[in-house]
């Protein structure tokens, strides 16, 4: 288990913008992504920082932006902190293993999420109206259940609060058709080409979010990819419809919390050590099993 880091401060470099979990650099036409170990829940960053983490979403990403490559383009450059330009290269120990190298593009302002079972936001909704996202579903389906097909499930991206589930005509109207229908058949290929990987390794993909932008004409899939993050993962030897699934990803911190009586309006409280150190090991056992990588 490495030191967990909140901030990695870089004095020379530009900050182009800090995220919740991901502090951006700015190198001349580049950028330089760094992920800490803050962790995120129900739009607050938590007081308490997960070892490993940030390495676990960014090799894990690297992982899968090879693995899909053919599918679409990504913007990585390089993840390895020895191909860093020559200025980065006293800050080799801090940046290893967490940091990605990528191009930059003009970033697409929608999420594009791809649901294959019924689970959270989705089976509230299905519980409440038959639908999800507005997409009528079949009667009689249960929490968990895999659905007919993957659906492609847009939503804003919000810089503060929560992110808005959005129709794909109203996604069209912001990308354009055209882009629109690229980016959910691009997003529903790299979705089906994963899960296949993960079931091999006994993990259900049940649902993922991606991020594009456009390098000029050319859609690009960038941030992050299938971590446990951006993704529920459940294993596969447990699962079983009907009911709530255990997970290897950050549903178990988002689980923990609503047992706390925390109102999700205050300053969310510190984790325990013991749901610290289970959500670490959470962390890396996906990053173990997806990989094939036995350490970071």
């Amino acid at each position: 288990m490495n030191q967990p880091f909140a901030d990695v401060i870089l004095p020379e470099l530009r900050l182009y913008k800090k995220g919740k979990v991901r502090d951006v650099y700015e190198l001349d036409d580049k950028l330089l992504i760094v992920a800490t170990d803050r962790i995120s829940a129900f739009d607050f960053v938590l007081p308490s920082l997960i070892p490993d983490k940030g390495r676990v979403l960014t090799q894990l990403s690297r992982f899968w932006f090879e693995y899909t490559s053919l599918v679409c383009p990504n913007h990585m450059i390089a993840a390895d902190v020895a191909a860093f330009p020559p200025a980065l290269a006293e800050y080799a120990d801090l940046l290893d293993k967490r940091a990605m190298l990528v191009r930059k593009t003009k970033v697409l302002p929608v999420e594009c999420v791809v649901r294959g079972y019924l689970a959270g936001s989705g089976w509230k909704e299905y519980r409440a109206s038959g639908k999800v996202c507005g997409i009528k579903l079949s009667d009689g389906l249960r929490e968990s259940d895999q659905l007919p097909e993957p659906l492609f499930t847009p939503s804003t991206k919000a810089e503060v609060g929560h992110d808005e589930n959005i129709s794909f005509k109203e996604m069209e109207k912001i990308t354009g058709s055209v882009l629109a229908k690229k980016i959910r058949k691009v997003s529903l290929e790299l979705y089906n080409k994963a899960t296949l990987r993960a079931l091999s390794k006994g993990i259900i993909i049940a649902d993922t979010k991606f991020e594009f932008g456009l390098d000029g004409d050319d859609l690009v899939l960038i941030d992050e990819i299938f971590t446990p993050d951006s993704s529920r993962f459940w294993p596969l030897a447990s699962y079983e419809p009907g009911r709530g699934q255990p997970s290897l990803d950050k549903q178990f911190v988002r689980d923990y919390l609503e047992t706390t009586g925390w109102d999700k309006t205050s300053d969310p409280p510190v984790l325990p050590a013991d749901i610290i150190a289970k959500t670490s090991q959470k962390y890396l056992e996906i990053y173990r099993l997806l990989s094939e990588k036995t350490d970071l």
